[in-house]
């Protein structure tokens, strides 16, 4: 299966400080990948550089054989490249019907103005219903995004990010700030769009992580020290340093 996404050697730094470091990493069209790795580690820097959200210093990005690197996100999206952030990026105002509408139509192009193609408008409602319905927010459509619990905010903005039809999507810390019911609710998420779609995870919950990714990549000081199954990474002594420290 020819990869969907992989980068060769990339490399970002700041002030002399290499936070990305020679990182190569591959994708296929669907399965969950995990990013973890101590704090500072640059695994957000990494997805930032994929997205284009910042710039690489050198090295390069392949999507489906194509070279993208430091190509501008609007233009990504437009591939199928999609993310989340640690931050809840919603219209809080707006109902959740009325935020993915909006995003479906930026997919769709054109305006929602009075003049606007009535076919084009019915098609974007048409599309916007059936995400709606598919991630039983069918009950939470009419409800400004604001009043919404935060778990369901952050469904929301998985949501919203799906509506520009990804094939890969990067969820940043999607549990952050979540209780357990919370979290379950999502992952349970999360592993159903890995049966469809690309899904590539950085998150701090090593317990999430461990029992629903299908391959984890492991960074250290920006650096690639492992990558493998979770029953591989449990038992990569690498790892358990980089968390834990060297024993004396």
């Amino acid at each position: 299966m020819a990869e969907l996404l992989c980068t060769e050697n990339l490399c970002r730094s700041f002030g002399g400080v290499m936070a990305t470091n020679r990182v190569c990493f591959s994708v296929d069209n669907q399965g969950l990948t995990s990013i973890i790795g101590p704090n500072g580690a640059g695994k957000t820097t990494f997805i930032n550089i994929v997205t284009g959200k910042i710039g690489a210093s050198s090295g390069k990005i392949f999507f489906k054989g194509q070279e993208i690197t430091n190509k501008p996100t609007h233009e990504l999206v437009k591939m199928g490249i999609c993310r989340t952030f640690q931050i809840n990026s919603i219209f809080e105002n707006l109902s959740v019907f009325e935020n993915l509408r909006i995003a479906r139509q930026a997919k769709d192009g054109g305006s929602l103005r009075i003049f606007s193609s009535k076919q084009n408008l019915k098609a974007v409602t048409e599309k916007t219903w059936a995400l709606v319905e598919h991630l039983g927010l069918k009950d939470l459509a009419a409800r400004p995004a604001k009043n919404l619990a935060y778990g369901d905010q952050r469904v929301l903005e998985v949501a919203i990010a799906l509506a520009g039809d990804p094939k890969i999507l990067f969820l940043d810390e999607p549990t952050a700030g979540m209780s357990p019911a919370e979290t379950r609710q999502i992952s349970k998420l999360i592993q159903e769009l890995a049966t469809e779609i690309c899904v590539v995870l950085v998150e701090h919950d090593m317990d999430l992580v461990m029992s629903i990714s299908d391959k984890i990549t492991v960074l250290q000081y920006g650096c690639t020290i492992a990558e493998g199954t979770p029953e591989e990474i449990r038992n990569n002594q690498q790892v358990r340093e980089a968390y834990l420290g060297k024993e004396e």
